[in-house]
């Protein structure tokens, strides 16, 4: 038998490795459990209104007393300072986990006495990005904060 020379192992190698990388890429994009989603739908769209989401931001942080989510034993709190009249806040909590997007969702702000109680059993245990964009006498804000949830 005629030992392959220097050239043919090379081609034969790399032939190898090419096939290796081919088959990882087919079994990632055909197994769902390998999920490559975006994180935002209409991520340029999204990118266009940066700068006013950057002046909710802003306008957060200038505040003195901010508001604050809190996990508790019941459930996720968002929980307002008492400088704000609860009946003038509105907006939305959203909820987003980094892992899953199926997992996502959103509330309205609720408050009772600065606070609204999001139940534990809503949550899928690991970590969450928590945001709550709300307005109060004309300004609006946007609080980020992450959390983990046993």
């Amino acid at each position: 038998m005629k030992k392959p020379n220097w050239g043919t192992s090379i081609v034969f190698a790399f032939l190898l490795f090419i096939s290796f990388i081919l088959y990882f890429i087919i079994k990632v994009q055909s197994n769902p459990k390998y999920d490559n989603e975006l994180v935002i739908d209409e991520y340029y769209k999204h990118d266009a209104h940066y700068s006013d989401e950057f002046a909710k931001i802003q306008n957060a942080e200038d505040l003195t007393e901010k508001p604050t989510i809190v996990n508790g034993a019941d459930g996720v709190s968002v929980v307002f300072p008492k400088i704000f009249d609860p009946g003038g806040i509105k907006g939305k909590v959203s909820l987003y986990r980094p892992s899953a997007k199926l997992l996502d969702f959103e509330f309205p702000l609720q408050l009772s006495n600065s606070t609204m109680l999001i139940p534990k059993a809503d949550f899928a245990g690991g970590n969450w990005d928590a945001t709550i964009s709300w307005s109060y006498k004309g300004k609006e804000y946007i609080t980020k904060q992450k959390l983990y949830i046993d």
